[in-house]
């Protein structure tokens, strides 16, 4: 890595109830579980292990929780940026798909063309495509501020596929078929040609706990 890069290690934040259900959890500040938390604990005994700068974090409970136990052993700085939040499912909240195409047709329509389309958002609620002009602009912010450096990231499923396929250059609507699983570390280099050096590894957490396994 060259001093024209910053590398983010984006950590998805560790499990929660309304995660093993599917749901659309969005806004709703729900914490982790003891899973989640053990997650949290295993990432940050992996990250510990490298040259980390600071850790930012979305002010979610359940990312500030798990990037607290990353803070605590890394030794360093807790940012905590709004930008890094999951976007809003609006009145979709804590729905799962299904429950969403049970609503009306109205609702089932509006939920492919969000599927389809990443300027549309659910009804009330935040477009992907919204999601990514905040990040990527955090992660210039961060690119100017901490050059040269290694950062955590620790944010939620929209968030780091939105950067991702920043990085990669590809459509938005590409990023529906990444998959990522709680607690799970990604790592991008940010910088004038960015570089995707890894997805979704959970070899700190063990194969068993990938949902695909």
């Amino acid at each position: 890595m060259t001093e024209h890069f910053v590398r983010f290690f984006l950590v998805r934040h560790g499990e929660t109830a309304e995660n093993i259900q599917m749901r659309y959890l969005g806004t709703r500040d729900e914490p982790l579980t003891e899973k989640g938390l053990l997650q949290a604990r295993q990432a940050a005994g992996a990250l510990s292990q490298l040259a980390i700068q600071a850790v930012v974090s979305s002010p979610m409970r359940r990312a500030r929780d798990t990037a607290i136990e990353i803070q605590q052993a890394c030794g360093v700085e807790l940012q905590l940026k709004a930008r890094l939040a999951e976007g809003s499912f609006g009145r979709w909240e804590g729905l799962t798909r299904d429950e969403v195409l049970k609503l009306g047709r109205q609702d089932a329509e509006m939920l492919r063309r969000w599927e389809s389309d990443s300027s549309i958002a659910p009804p009330g609620g935040d477009s992907i495509r919204q999601i990514q002009q905040r990040v990527t602009g955090l992660a210039e912010d961060l690119a100017a501020e901490f050059p040269g450096s290694s950062i955590v990231l620790v944010s939620h499923v929209g968030p780091i596929k939105a950067l991702i396929a920043a990085a990669l250059g590809i459509p938005l609507e590409a990023s529906r078929w990444f998959f990522l699983d709680p607690g799970t570390i990604s790592v991008v280099e940010w910088g004038e040609h960015p570089v995707l050096r890894l997805f979704n590894s959970h070899s700190h957490l063990g194969w068993s706990s990938a949902r695909w396994m």
